[in-house]
């Protein structure tokens, strides 16, 4: 059997990891927002406003860091104020992006942070830079987030709020490079100068900008941004138009044409899904390392604010609303992504899966007045306690946990670990679909308490939650651990998520 050593020093902290990169993503896209956030007052589902309350319950198990909002490609063609007012006045629309559909515009911004409100996350707003305009914008500002009085501040309580809301986090356009404008890189970052310098801070409510940023590995799109911040290799304080800026990585098994099913998927492709998750570490390291030309003391933060894995459509759904299943496979691309994550909170500021409910890598499927937690939904559950936590670097030893794949080398074991609160929290993935793996962990610099262990897993990487069998991939008691003069070991079963929580003595 395989083996590995993980050591652990548990007295010498790194980064803290910020809990943003644990995120989420609400699009107008398929079933996410109507249907899923969104079911309206009328419903027979039990709801607050219109907003369904079982989804709500289950997003605030994981205390959900922040919710990004409208869009994703949506967000260049949405104009904010068609989505205010009174509901039955409000403009429809068509959603041109996904599935040429009509919208009444009923969820929009006083619903959105409704929304926010009961999950208590932060709200992230991405704005229209494609379709829309620097006025537009700077007064979406003004609307949600100045006091006093002024145009927008009597609009908005006109609506029925007096109080302005704390927004922080706004996007400057959303993919830039192709839905959002097919842009030139050096267009797209004059717009973000441009845009960000009329998105006012209003009060104390400070600003954090992120401009659109690049697709995968286009470095060449991270560095003109940054030269529109900073100089290459000096040391200046970059100039304080943007305060993050974006990158987008979805996971695929395939080409783009042929993603391959989310739950009909043998071995092989579930061994290439693994070596296309990995690669978000490539990904990051490569953009951090563009932007530590520019900005090497790290005032501007990375902000991976789509990912995920991306499979065809379940058969018989509308192929413009993403709707897929989610199965452990896709549980294990979010526990590595999450190691990831870690490993690289210095620069990594936010992560927003894509999505929440009912599309893609969704947290959570719902089907009437039926909810499913999803396998990727349980390693976030499992997973929170690293939020706001600091990081502790994991060196694994052991060359045998490897596969070939293709021309590529897999590490079938992932880790990561952090301190918070007077206890540690690891978090350990075994890859490997066929083999167990026996792990020690090497625990140095501190005592330990009594640890306790959680699994995720099950017979095949394949299985996935239904509303008939919801429990099918539902996290469980581990107890395979076992006390050494080193620290601890265990052996993780093949297709594996085991998280190890113990007190600091």
């Amino acid at each position: 059997m395989p083996n590995a050593t993980a050591v652990i020093n548990l007295d010498i902290e790194g980064p803290r990891i910020s809990r943003h990169l644990y995120g989420h993503f609400a699009e107008h896209l398929g079933r996410c927002i109507y249907g899923g956030f969104w079911v309206g007052e009328d419903s027979s589902i039990p709801n607050e406003g219109g907003i369904r309350l079982d989804v709500v319950q289950a997003l605030r198990a994981l205390d959900i860091p922040n919710l990004r909002w409208p869009g994703g490609c949506f967000a260049d063609e949405y104009h904010w104020r068609d989505g205010i007012g009174p509901r039955e006045q409000r403009p429809s629309m068509v959603n041109t992006h996904w599935g040429d559909v009509e919208e009444n515009n009923h969820f929009g911004t006083h619903e959105f942070m409704a929304l926010c409100e009961l999950l208590g996350a932060e709200p992230y707003i991405s704005g229209n830079v494609g379709s829309g305009t620097v006025r537009e914008m700077s007064e979406w500002v003004e609307y949600l987030t100045r006091d006093g009085d002024s145009p927008m501040v009597r609009l908005r309580k006109a609506n029925g709020r007096e109080e302005p809301w704390r927004v922080k986090f706004w996007g400057i356009g959303n993919e830039t490079w192709g839905c959002g404008g097919n842009m030139r890189a050096e267009y797209s970052a004059d717009l973000a100068r441009q845009y960000a310098t009329y998105c006012r801070d209003h009060g104390d409510n400070k600003l954090y900008r992120i401009a659109s940023g690049a697709s995968d590995a286009d470095y060449k799109w991270t560095e003109t941004l940054m030269q529109q911040i900073s100089c290459f290799g000096c040391e200046a304080t970059p100039k304080n138009f943007f305060q993050g800026l974006s990158v987008h990585y979805y996971t695929l098994a395939g080409p783009w044409e042929a993603k391959g099913s989310a739950t009909v998927f043998d071995t092989d492709d579930y061994y290439r899904t693994m070596v296309a998750a990995r690669r978000i570490d490539r990904i990051l390291t490569g953009h951090s390392t563009v932007m530590d030309v520019y900005d090497p003391g790290r005032t501007v933060g990375l902000v991976l604010d789509e990912w995920g894995t991306w499979w065809d459509v379940e058969p018989g759904t509308d192929p413009g609303f993403l709707f897929q299943q989610n199965t452990l496979r896709d549980a294990l691309v979010a526990s590595t992504h999450f190691d990831i994550f870690h490993r690289h909170a210095a620069r990594l500021y936010m992560a927003n899966i894509a999505q929440t409910v009912n599309v893609l890598q969704a947290m959570l499927l719902t089907d009437g007045d039926s909810l499913v937690l999803t396998p990727t939904y349980h390693v976030f559950e499992m997973n929170k306690g690293h939020q706001d936590a600091t990081s502790l670097a994991v060196h694994l030893r052991g060359d045998a946990l490897r596969r070939t794949v293709g021309d590529t080398e897999l590490e079938t074991l992932s880790a990561s670990a952090s301190v918070k609160d007077g206890a540690v929290l690891i978090s350990l993935s075994n890859l490997d679909a066929e083999e167990p793996a026996e792990v020690t962990l090497d625990l140095r610099g501190c005592a330990v308490g009594e640890p306790n262990a959680r699994i995720l897993t099950a017979d095949r990487p394949q299985d996935h939650n239904t509303p008939g069998t919801p429990q099918m991939v539902a996290p469980r008691p581990f107890d395979g651990l076992k006390a050494t003069d080193q620290g601890l070991a265990l052996t993780l079963p093949p297709h594996s998520f085991v998280t190890v929580s113990a007190p600091l003595a």
